[in-house]
């Protein structure tokens, strides 16, 4: 037998009914705040991520599909998605549009990590960038709309996290100060951080490593070495979320995993995840587009939720919230009502209806297969009825019946939906 590749998964119903609707409701709020989608390739060139994620994170240097072509360029399955928007806003000009660019995405990423609850090896992005402004009103509203997003999925007592890291001349002392006093703790740390205490010490504050949080939590703190108007930027954030009643809590340690990363960075937890409690991270990045060769500055933010995360989360606390339910199981009796319940099931999806057509010709049999499905209701078409054009409507919460004519019954589905 093959099976899926390890890290890898099939999305079955009813679960698929939970993505389509978390998927629904982004898509939904994305347009309340005037986002447009943007489709990028699955494939990038590998110097994309060396240069936008960085070559010291363990995205790039560790967990990337790496291949090389047959003309012999190096191509990589994209790891993440706001280097290669942020590439295709360079290559297609989009900064000679008019007013801030509010693009979102949605799609698979794939990093070849170790399996584990809620993380993939091929896992699927929701996410937004708005790019062409410094203004921390625009990261308040970003961080605004991804609160929003969850609460329309239907996340509730999720817990946003915040912090700044500070421009490149803050956090360069920043660094410089942690690395000196990394060469003191790194030996009690875990090997991945004594790695990256060498090559790259910002990451080692992001170690989720249980037995390394008492060391990292005597580290210091970037907030102390925010530049004022590194300062400034963050406190209007700030005071821009407390305007708007988003509560959150200030954590210093928290900087995110990719290199681009500068001022605001922010993540929403949830405890139903145990140790895997990220849903969604994000923060600024206005010095990304120059990294990858631009000559216009191009300052932006943004975010992206794991969907796998997020689905999972609303799926264990509680069930399938949204996914999509059958209405209406045809009941045939006979080979000429069959054929006159296929046409008259057609009439019911154009108007809005789901509905499936029982293939067994028992009316006891269709009604078993009506309440395994979880069909509303049962519409039972024999000889007598299609003479009639009248039709037997069995509600199957209720056991209510009633006879209703072809147009009645087009009109209580169109008004239902």
């Amino acid at each position: 037998m093959i099976r899926a590749v390890k890290g890898m998964r099939d999305i079955l119903p009813p679960s698929s009914g939970v993505w389509n609707h978390v998927e629904a409701a982004a898509r939904e709020v994305f347009h309340s705040y005037n986002y447009h989608e943007i489709r990028t390739p699955i494939l990038e060139e590998t110097a994309l991520f060396a240069r936008g994620v960085g070559e010291e994170t363990d995205i790039v240097g560790k967990e990337m599909y790496t291949f090389l072509d047959r003309d012999g360029s190096s191509l990589t399955l994209r790891p993440e998605a706001t280097a290669s928007v942020m590439r295709s806003y360079i290559e297609h000009r989009l900064e000679q549009r008019p007013g801030l660019q509010k693009l979102y995405y949605t799609g698979a990423m794939f990093r070849r990590e170790r399996p584990q609850k809620g993380r993939f090896r091929q896992f699927f992005q929701i996410g937004a960038e708005a790019i062409g402004s410094e203004s921390p009103a625009v990261d308040a509203e970003v961080i605004e709309m991804a609160v929003e997003i969850l609460a329309r999925a239907g996340v509730e007592n999720s817990q946003l996290l915040l912090n700044s890291v500070g421009c490149a001349e803050c956090r360069g002392r920043f660094v410089a100060d942690l690395r000196e006093r990394l060469r003191e703790a790194a030996p009690r740390l875990c090997a991945d951080c004594q790695r990256r205490a060498e090559t790259n010490p910002l990451r080692v504050l992001d170690c989720k490593i249980p037995a390394d949080q008492p060391v990292i939590e005597s580290l210091p703190s970037v907030l102390d070495h925010l530049c004022q108007e590194c300062r400034t930027h963050f406190e209007t954030v700030r005071g821009y979320l407390d305007d708007r009643e988003i509560r959150y809590e200030v954590r210093p340690r928290l900087v995110r995993g990719l290199d681009y990363y500068m001022r605001t960075t922010f993540e929403i937890v949830h405890g139903a995840l145990g140790a895997q409690n990220s849903l969604l991270g994000g923060g600024r990045y206005d010095g990304l587009a120059e990294s990858l060769g631009s000559k216009v500055h191009s300052p932006g933010i943004g975010f992206s939720i794991g969907e796998d995360r997020l689905v999972m989360s609303i799926e264990e606390r509680g069930g399938a919230a949204g996914t999509a339910s059958l209405d209406i199981l045809v009941a045939p009796i006979g080979e000429p009502a069959f054929r006159h319940a296929s046409l008259l099931a057609r009439q019911l999806r154009r108007a809005g209806a789901s509905v499936e057509v029982a293939a067994e010709g028992k009316l006891k049999r269709s009604l078993e297969l009506a309440g395994k499905l979880g069909a509303r209701y049962a519409l039972i078409v024999g000889e007598n009825e299609c003479a009639a054009g009248a039709y037997a409507l069995k509600n199957l919460a209720t056991g209510e019946q009633a006879t209703l004519g072809r147009d009645q019954l087009m009109g209580k589905f169109q008004k239902a939906n």
